[in-house]
C-alpha cells in the first residue's frame, strides 16, 4: 500500500480554508489534511511563546499524520511561531520536512499592486504587533509606505456568522474607515488574516473604487505551485489522490457545520486533542 503523505494546512480556526480552498483550486490533484485549532482560537491575542507552543503541537500532529509538508494558513502563527519552528525544531524533527507561512509569499508581490506605494493592511492584533508585513514588504518592495490597523473584532464576528449583521457592519465599517483616513494615498489593502477574505465583497462597497481589495489565498496558491516546481524531491513525496481530511480541536460536528459556510461544500472532521 503506497504511504499517503498529504500536504498539511493549519490555522487556529476556520479562516485558513480561504486559504486550502484556493490551492485545491490551482492544485487538486494533491491530498490536504487541514487542522484547525478551534478549540483555542482566536491566537490574535495570544502572546508570542503561547501561539509558538500551540503551532509546533499542531505541526507535530500533521507530521505524525504523514504530512511531509506543513502551510501555516494563519498569519498570527506565521508571524509568531513560523521562523523559530524553522530554525529550531525542524533541524531536530525532521530536516527534510517542511513548514511554511503564508506572510512572505504576499509581500513578495506587493510591490506590483500598488501604483501609490502607499498600502494598508488590515489584521489581527498579533499579526499587526509583530510588525511582519511591514519588515518583509521592506525586503521586497523598500519604497512601499505600510499603514496597519488591527481588526481584534473581526474573527470573533465571522466564527460566529455575525458579521453581516447591523453590529458586525458596524465595527468593520469602523476599522475600514480608520484604515482609509491613515492616507488618502492607500490603493491597495491587504486583508492580512485568512478569516478576512470573508468579507472582502462589503469591505468593497466602503473603499473607493481604485482601491484594491486583496485576499492571500490566490497568491499563496500560485506560491506553493512554484515551491514544488522548485523543489522536486518534496513534491515527489506528496501523495495525489485528490483527497482532502479535517481535523478540529473543537466539537467536530460543530466545525463541519461552520466549515461548509467557508468551503461551499459538506465535510466530516475528526476531533483530535492538542498538547
Amino acid at each position: 500500500m503506497t504511504k499517503r503523505t498529504p500536504i498539511g494546512v493549519f490555522d487556529s480556526g476556520y479562516g485558513g480554508l480561504t486559504i486550502l480552498s484556493e490551492i485545491q483550486k490551482r492544485l487538486p490533484e494533491y491530498d490536504y489534511l487541514y487542522l484547525g485549532d478551534n478549540a483555542r482560537a482566536p491566537y490574535g491575542p495570544r502572546s508570542f511563546d503561547v501561539v509558538y507552543e500551540f503551532t509546533l503541537e499542531a505541526v507535530n500532529e500533521l507530521f505524525s499524520r504523514g504530512c511531509e509538508l506543513v502551510i501555516l494558513a494563519c498569519n498570527t502563527a506565521s508571524a509568531k511561531a513560523l521562523r523559530t519552528i524553522q530554525q529550531k525544531d525542524l533541524p531536530s524533527i525532521d530536516p527534510d520536512k517542511r513548514v511554511l507561512g503564508v506572510i512572505r509569499p504576499s509581500t513578495e508581490i506587493i510591490g506590483e499592486l500598488s501604483h501609490t506605494n502607499h498600502i494598508g493592511i488590515l489584521a489581527t492584533e498579533g499579526t499587526v504587533k509583530s510588525e511582519s508585513f511591514p519588515i518583509e514588504i521592506s525586503k521586497f518592495s523598500p519604497e512601499i509606505v505600510v499603514y496597519q490597523h488591527a481588526c481584534p473584532m473581526w474573527v470573533p464576528l465571522i466564527e460566529n456568522g455575525r458579521h453581516l449583521s447591523d453590529g458586525g457592519k458596524f465595527f468593520i465599517q469602523e476599522d475600514v474607515k480608520i484604515m482609509m483616513e491613515k492616507d488618502p494615498k492607500i490603493d491597495v489593502i491587504i486583508l492580512a488574516c485568512t478569516h478576512f477574505p470573508i468579507l472582502k465583497e462589503y469591505i468593497e462597497t466602503l473603499v473607493p473604487s481604485n482601491v484594491k481589495v486583496v485576499a492571500q489565498g490566490a497568491i499563496i496558491a500560485e506560491k506553493l505551485e512554484e515551491y514544488l516546481s522548485r523543489h522536486s524531491d518534496l513534491e515527489a513525496k506528496c501523495s495525489k489522490n485528490g483527497e482532502f481530511n479535517f481535523l478540529t480541536t473543537e466539537n467536530a460536528l460543530d466545525f463541519d457545520k461552520n466549515a461548509s459556510k467557508f468551503l461551499g461544500y459538506t465535510i466530516t472532521s475528526e476531533h483530535v486533542k492538542l498538547g
